[in-house]
This record gives structure tokens, C-alpha cells and sequence, in this order.
């Protein structure tokens, strides 16, 4: 042990000790030889001993040859299997912080948060060595590629051939598990609104804790949990909890449900985390009827309101499997549930089904008005969460922190009630957030890039109703005379902007927009007249 986690492990200097090693040392002895990752595209298969000696591997590596110690960052731009590889097992028996950063983001947007979290290294994946090599080395980031290169390069350190050398012992490293902070991952948008949580050790627990406590997650050591989703973002909540119980994490990269009705007979896969647009799929793909899912026990949904005419006909069609979870990354739990058996029954489902369910064990979900106060039981207001697993804020944006954090509560922004039942509705939300397809999307970013397109005046981007993935992106946008401008085209340069989630998926172009008396345009006003006829309103 280097003499700089001998200093950290300083029972005196940690007031909250916690020792990840150990934790894992235990998972070894009950389950050692059993499957803990599957790597599917990379064909990797890592038992829970192997997964324990590779995450001993790359602490010693982040301590020893990449100089990381205490305070310093290292981001993770990594697709999903090399990303579960490297998640929050290692940074937490190590003394860095880990930053995750969306792999399919754009070189821009990882610049940003680059200078954000200001890492000293950066695990990429090879494919992106060409484009972002230059400009990390540029800011003073090492740049680590995560699989091996044809061909050497002097400015790009290679994983594999660090790991080979890196001793495969404990590190035994103690962390205060109420202060350190472990990881960091962005939420939202990447210019003014570009926010970036962190976590303890203590917060990613009670994360794990959330889902275990979950009556109808059923985790056992036959487990076994497929990633389609980034596990950057909501997906890898989950992957803790399945390690925990002795079962598998499977990841896959390409966003493909016809793989994953593939890898789910392939793979005999238990459990499973989509967004609600995917699941729409599974009722018209062919793939769902070629492949058997019946080894499918729960499958999850989440990140974006479900249809519930569609979620009683996924029942109907796969079984009552299915189970509503609502969650943040700012309050990083399974906050809110709704059952299997809520899917089905009574005269009342149909209302059920339109809740986002209700308050899991140890979370407290306070309705308050707009002064912060609780407001009346059935009554309208913004839904405040705290739990252990609320986040430590923004790194590097205290006025968003102060702004969004009050007494231990994250104000979520979300706007509803809690009926007599104990079922939460969320009505509207405070923020000017786009929810399309599962991934959260700020207007203000996606403005900023239809209006550097040549020909635009300025744009107003808002959510409109869409049946499959609860709102679809939509611009409408003033010109400026001075040159002709076809849509296809200006989706695509917003797409090699900021990415093809963000870009909208319908354009209208108008010959006014509403203004405010400074001239700032009044989105409220345009999305108005695409949610008036609908029963969610989106303010």
C-alpha cells in the first residue's frame, strides 16, 4: 500500500469510515465464480473474483503510474461495456474522483464538461482517440484509451498494458463515506444550465438500498440485468443493487431493441431498464415474437411518463412484469414506484397507470408552494425529495446549488399531487426541461444551435405531445431574409452540434414569435397551443 492511501486510511482523519475492498471481498466469498459482468459486443465474461482483482487493478493504476490522489478527477467517456467494467467499484476504492461523461455526447459538449470537472486524466474509448486526443491533451488531460492500439502513440496512454503491471491486492483503502466524493455525472443541458451532481459513498448506497427495498424488483443471485441505456445516466443505478444480491450486470452498446430481444433469450436475462419508448416498440417488432423473453421477471420503466392505454397492453402481451420507477440524478433512488401488480386489476388502474406511483421506503416527498412551504394534501405544488440519497450539488455551480437545494431537499421542479391513496401525479413541471424518449433536454441549448445556422433570427424550442416518447422536440423558427434555409439541412448541423438526441424532430417555420417586452421569446405562449387539448399539461 502506497504511503498515500496509508495516510487516508487514518482511522483518526475519517469520521465515516467505509472500505469498499472489503465489501467486495465479501461478494468474492459468497459468490466468486459466479458471472458479475458480461460484456456482450466485446465478448468479456468477468466472474465476481475477476471483476474484484480487474477493479484492484485500475485503483492501484490510478494511484501508481497516472499520479491520482486525493482531489484530483478522472473522466470515463466509455461506452456501456467498458464503462460497467470501470464504474463506481473502482473510484470507490480509490482516492480520485470519477467523472461520467455520455459517450455519444459531442466533442464540444465534452470540452464543456471537461472544463467543468477539469479532470487530470481521461479513459476514452479508441474510437474517439482521433477526434478528441488533440484537444484533451490542449487543456492538460492525459488521455488513456481503454483497449489496446494498432500502432503506439506518445500522447495516449494504453489501459491494458497499465493493468498487466498493477498488483491485484486490496487496497484497503478507508474513505468518509458522508464527504468523499466518489463520482460526479452530468444532468441537463451544457451551456448555462450545464450541471454536473456528485455523490459519497453514502449516496450511492442508499441508491442501491432504494431498489432492494423495492417489493417487486425480486434481485437474487440468478439475476441477471440488461443495459440498454446508458449506464452513465439512470441504467447504471441499478447495476449496484444487482451486484449486490450475488447477480449479473449485462451491457450492450448499440441501442438496438431487436439485439436486445437477441441477448435477452441469449443471455437468459431476468431483468431489465428501458424507456418507455422503447417498450411501446416491443408490441409491433417482430423480434419479440422470434425470440423467447420468457426468462423476463421485471422489467423497469422510467425517465419519461408511460402511455397507460400502452402499459395495459404490455401487460397483455408479456405478463404482469412490468413496474414503474421514478428517479433523478439529483436524488439518486428508486423515489417513486409503481407495482407489477398495479399494472393490472380493478376498475381503478387507469388512474393508477397515470401516477408516477408511490414514495418508497425512507424517502420523503414533501409537496411545497412556490415560498417552500408544505402545501395541503391533494393540492397542487412542486415536489421536494430528501433522502440519504440526495446529492451534494453542483460541482463548480454554486448559485444552481443554492438555488435547488433547501434543508436536504432537492426541489425537483416537477409539479403535482399526492392523492388519498398515497399516488403521485406530476402535472407540470417548473423548468424549462424537455423530456423526450427518456434524455432531458434544455430548449436554451437546443435554441443556440438552430440559431447559429445562417439564416436564422431566433428559434423558440419546446416539448410537444408525442404517443411514444411523451414529448418530441419541436422549433419554431423566424428567419432572417437574407438566405434560404431547408430543414433537413439545419437539423443536421443541430445534430453535429449538440447531438442527434437534442435536435428536433419537427420544425415549423413562422413569420413571428411571441415576445416579451425586452424581446426574449415566451415559449409558454408557443407550447401553449400544442397542450391545450391534452389531460398532461406541460406549463
Amino acid at each position: 500500500m502506497s504511503s498515500q492511501i496509508a495516510a487516508a486510511d487514518d482511522r483518526a482523519e475519517t469520521p465515516n469510515p467505509y472500505n469498499y475492498s472489503r465489501i467486495m471481498q465479501g461478494l468474492v466469498e459468497a459468490f466468486g465464480d459466479r458471472e458479475a459482468i458480461v460484456n456482450i459486443e466485446r465478448n468479456r465474461r468477468l466472474t465476481f473474483r475477476e471483476y474484484h482483482e480487474l477493479t484492484n487493478r485500475f485503483a492501484h493504476v490510478l494511484h501508481g503510474p497516472l499520479g491520482l490522489g486525493a482531489g484530483d478527477r478522472y473522466a470515463c467517456l466509455l461506452d456501456n461495456d467498458n464503462l460497467s467494467l470501470f464504474h463506481w467499484a473502482t473510484a470507490a476504492k480509490a482516492l480520485p474522483t470519477c467523472c461520467h461523461g455520455n459517450y455519444r455526447d459531442s466533442l464540444e459538449t465534452h470540452l464543456r464538461q471537461v472544463e467543468i470537472v477539469k479532470p487530470k486524466v481521461a479513459l476514452i474509448e479508441n474510437g474517439l482517440i482521433e477526434t478528441h486526443a488533440g484537444p484533451l491533451a490542449e487543456r492538460g488531460v492525459q488521455v488513456v484509451c481503454v483497449d489496446p492500439l494498432d500502432e503506439d502513440r506518445d500522447d495516449v496512454m494504453q489501459l491494458p498494458a497499465l493493468l498487466a503491471e498493477a498488483s491485484t491486492e486490496n487496497t484497503d483503502l478507508e474513505i468518509d463515506s458522508q464527504s468523499h466524493i466518489i463520482l460526479m455525472r452530468f444532468t441537463g443541458g451544457t451551456t448555462g444550465d450545464s450541471k454536473c451532481a456528485k455523490y459519497t459513498a453514502d449516496n450511492i448506497l442508499s441508491c442501491s438500498e432504494s431498489f432492494l427495498t423495492l417489493p417487486d424488483t425480486n434481485y437474487t443471485a440468478e439475476s441477471r440485468m440488461l443495459h440498454i441505456a446508458p449506464v452513465s445516466h439512470g441504467s447504471g443505478m441499478m447495476v449496484q443493487p444487482t451486484m449486490l444480491r450475488g447477480g449479473c450486470t449485462v451491457t450492450m452498446n448499440e441501442p438496438s431493441l431487436e439485439l436486445w430481444c437477441q441477448y435477452v433469450e441469449q443471455e437468459r436475462i431476468t431483468h431489465a431498464f428501458v424507456v418507455p419508448t422503447l417498450a411501446y416498440r416491443l408490441l409491433e417488432m417482430p423480434e419479440a415474437e422470434k425470440y423467447d423473453l420468457s426468462t423476463l421477471e421485471t422489467v423497469m420503466y422510467g425517465a419519461a411518463p408511460m402511455s397507460p392505454s400502452k402499459a395495459k397492453l404490455l401487460v397483455e402481451r408479456f405478463g404482469p412484469i412490468f413496474m414503474g420507477v421514478y428517479g433523478a440524478t439529483e436524488h439518486l433512488a428508486a423515489t417513486l414506484a409503481l407495482a407489477k401488480a398495479e399494472h393490472a386489476g380493478d376498475e381503478q388502474v387507469e388512474k393508477r397507470l397515470a401516477s408516477a406511483g408511490r414514495r418508497n421506503a425512507s424517502i420523503e416527498l414533501t409537496v411545497c408552494d412556490d415560498d417552500g412551504n408544505p402545501v395541503a394534501a391533494g393540492e397542487i405544488g412542486e415536489f421536494y425529495l430528501r433522502s440519504r440519497a440526495t446529492c451534494q450539488g453542483y460541482e463548480g455551480n454554486p448559485e444552481k446549488t443554492a438555488e435547488e437545494f433547501a434543508r436536504g431537499y432537492w426541489k425537483s421542479g416537477d409539479v403535482g399531487y399526492v392523492d388519498e391513496d398515497g399516488y403521485c401525479f406530476l402535472v407540470d413541471r417548473k423548468k424549462d426541461l424537455i423530456i423526450t424518449g427518456g434524455f432531458n433536454v434544455y430548449a436554451t441549448e437546443v435554441e443556440a444551435a438552430i440559431n447559429s445556422y445562417p439564416g436564422v433570427m431566433m428559434s423558440a424550442v419546446v416539448g410537444i405531445p408525442h404517443e411514444d416518447w411523451g414529448e418530441a422536440i419541436h422549433a419554431e423558427i423566424l428567419l432572417n431574409g437574407q438566405s434560404e434555409v431547408e430543414e433537413q439541412a439545419l437539423v443536421a448541423h443541430v445534430k453535429e452540434q449538440i447531438g442527434s438526441v437534442k435536435a428536433p424532430k419537427t420544425v415549423a417555420f413562422v413569420d413571428e414569435l411571441p415576445t416579451s417586452a425586452v424581446g426574449k421569446v415566451i415559449r409558454k405562449d408557443v407550447r401553449a397551443k400544442y397542450w391545450k387539448d391534452q389531460s398532461r399539461q406541460i406549463a
